[in-house]
């Protein structure tokens, strides 16, 4: 039977805060059903909206929440666990800036961040199982990402024994999920070892064509790396088991291109927009999407370096409902069909 996309739905990370209606689930969930959003898309690490801990060890728990959201009208879409994904794989060259992520305990340790990381993850498994979830998102991290530019020119076999590593770092986790019957949904995003088409099949084959390794799409970090992210659908679609619904623009100039020199969001040549005030052919990917049967969430996540967030979500709900296409169950030219005359085909062909 043909399928049909679900949503709008809405990534919450960007949008919880410390004041109201941002700093309960309840609340937030209110804010988001009252926008016309229909699911909503947890980030599991933020104290303010969920108890990741809790989650996996009491199914009480997760109906209490699932009650809070059914109460004003939302679903839970999926688990967000790129915060704890990305601290699984951390080149030491960012381990300032990631320790920010984690708890206090951890910092300045990164065996022991680590290692927080992966019980995270492992949480993750279960708690989307308690919540009736079989579809999470997630980071890989990155252990190569710095050596991106070959200049000067990386040493033989180091890429290919940083996936490796990679591989053997998310396996226990991705057989962790498979036991829950839950895939991770990973996005693929400058930053990580993962970041385009290429490094998705090396980190496929590192832990062994995993079934729960899975794609998160999100065309706005393709469009700024000037990937062919409608291709990628043709190439991916099988493993995409989420989508992320975020607009960008990329303006080249004779300053700067790709890199976009260093520059703050606002003066980047590649910048994050939100939805249709970007360059993305939502159109085309919504096109493709339903043609290859995608009958999962379409998750606005909102960063824009121009617009205030409340107007990009409150711009998203409209904006994905328009796109999502009713899979039709007819063919417009059945009116002409015709019953099968095995004589009268062999005539028209002269046999």
């Amino acid at each position: 039977m043909p399928t049909t996309m679900k949503g709008p739905a809405i990534f919450l990370a960007q949008f919880a805060g410390e004041e109201a209606p941002f700093n309960s689930l309840p609340d937030i969930a209110a804010w988001a059903a009252g926008l016309g959003y229909e699911g909503i898309q947890i980030p599991s690490g933020d104290a303010r909206l969920f108890d990741l801990r809790r989650a996996a060890t009491s199914k009480d728990y997760c109906d209490e929440i699932r009650g809070i959201c059914a109460k004003v009208g939302v679903e839970i879409t999926e688990l967000s666990t790129h915060i704890q994904g990305q601290l699984v794989a951390v080149h030491p060259a960012y381990d300032a800036q990631f320790d920010s992520f984690a708890p206090e305990q951890v910092r300045g340790n990164p065996k022991a961040r680590q290692e927080w990381a992966v019980e995270q993850m492992l949480l993750g498994a279960k708690a989307s199982r308690n919540l009736g979830l079989d579809v999470s998102v997630s980071f890989t991290g990155a252990l190569a990402f710095p050596y991106l530019y070959p200049w000067p020119q990386r040493p033989a076999g180091l890429v290919e024994e940083a996936f490796a590593e990679l591989g053997r770092r998310w396996k226990p986790i991705l057989d962790a999920y498979e036991e829950q019957g839950v895939d991770i949904g990973f996005e693929i995003h400058p930053g990580e070892d993962v970041f385009d088409g290429a490094t998705f099949e090396m980190f496929l084959e590192a832990v062994g064509g995993h079934k729960r390794c899975a794609i998160n799409y999100d065309p706005s970090h393709f469009l700024l790396q000037q990937l062919d992210y409608l291709a990628f659908i043709d190439i991916y679609h099988e493993r995409i088991r989420a989508f992320h619904v975020k607009d960008a623009e990329f303006n080249p100039n004779g300053r700067q291109g790709v890199y976009s020199g260093y520059q703050g969001w606002i003066d980047r040549a590649g910048r994050f927009r939100s939805l249709g005030d970007g360059q993305v052919d939502f159109a085309g990917i919504f096109s493709k999407l339903a043609q290859y049967g995608y009958d999962r969430w379409a998750v606005l996540e909102w960063e824009c370096c121009l617009k205030h967030p409340e107007d990009g979500a409150a711009e998203g709900a409209p904006f994905i409902r328009d796109h999502i296409i009713r899979v039709t169950d007819k063919a417009f030219d059945d009116f002409a069909a015709s019953t099968i005359d095995r004589k009268l085909l062999r005539a028209m062909m002269g046999i």
